[in-house]
C-alpha cells in the first residue's frame, strides 16, 4: 500500500473557489457554502483503502457535524478512466451505502485538487467563517495495518475548536493516504 501525506497547505490560506457536479445531478459551489460557521473540505474516493479504512465513522461524523453547523463536501478527483470504481455512477452508489450526509463531488479536470494542493485520499481542508484554512491533516491516527481505532479525533477537535469560536491548534499531523490518482501528464509539482 503506497503512502501519500498531505502537503500541508498553509494555514490561513483562502479556499479555493470551486463548482462541481455532486452525486444528485446538481452542482455545488464554494459561494453556496457561505453562510456555515466553517467548511470541510475532503478529498476522498471509493476504492482507497485508507479512506475505507475510515469510512463509516467519516459517515457518522458528517451526521454529527451536519447537526452542529459544519459544512462539508466530499470531493473525488481520480482519473476515472484508469481508476473506473471512482466513476461518478459509483460515488452515487457510495454516497448512499456509505450514509454520507455531503455532497460527493466530482473533479474531472483535477484542477480543484491543484487548487487546494490535495495530494491524497483522504485529505481534509477545514475552513473557519472567513473560509481561511485552519486546519489540514489528518482525521485520526489510525492506519489500516496499526490497530489504532477510528475515531476522528483530530479533525474532531479541530472542528469544535473553529465551531466554539476558540484557536485551532497548529501542531497538525498530515494525513496520509493513496496519491490522487492523476491523468497522465497532469500531476502537479507541489515542491515550488
Amino acid at each position: 500500500m503506497a503512502r501519500t501525506p498531505s502537503t500541508m497547505l498553509e494555514l490561513g490560506t483562502p479556499a479555493p473557489d470551486f463548482s462541481l457536479p455532486d452525486t444528485a445531478g446538481g452542482r455545488v459551489d464554494l459561494a453556496s457554502l457561505s453562510e456555515a460557521p466553517a467548511l470541510l473540505v475532503a478529498f476522498v474516493c471509493n476504492h482507497c483503502p485508507f479512506v475505507v479504512h475510515i469510512r463509516e465513522e467519516l459517515a457518522r461524523f458528517s451526521l454529527e457535524y451536519a447537526d452542529k453547523g459544519l459544512a462539508m463536501v466530499g470531493i473525488n478527483s481520480n482519473d476515472v478512466a484508469n481508476y473506473p470504481d471512482d466513476a461518478p455512477d459509483r460515488m452515487a452508489e457510495e454516497k448512499r451505502t456509505a450514509g454520507y450526509a455531503f455532497p460527493y463531488l466530482f473533479d474531472e479536470t483535477q484542477e480543484v485538487a491543484k487548487a487546494y494542493r490535495a495530494a491524497c485520499t483522504p485529505d481534509f481542508f477545514l475552513f473557519d467563517a472567513d473560509r481561511r484554512l485552519v486546519y489540514r491533516g489528518q482525521f485520526d491516527d489510525s492506519r489500516p495495518d496499526n490497530g489504532k481505532p477510528v475515531t476522528g479525533a483530530d479533525l474532531r477537535a479541530a472542528c469544535d475548536a473553529v465551531l466554539s469560536g476558540s484557536s485551532v491548534p497548529t501542531d497538525q499531523k498530515p494525513s496520509i493516504g493513496c496519491n490522487i490518482k492523476w491523468k497522465a501528464g497532469n500531476a502537479p509539482d507541489y515542491s515550488g
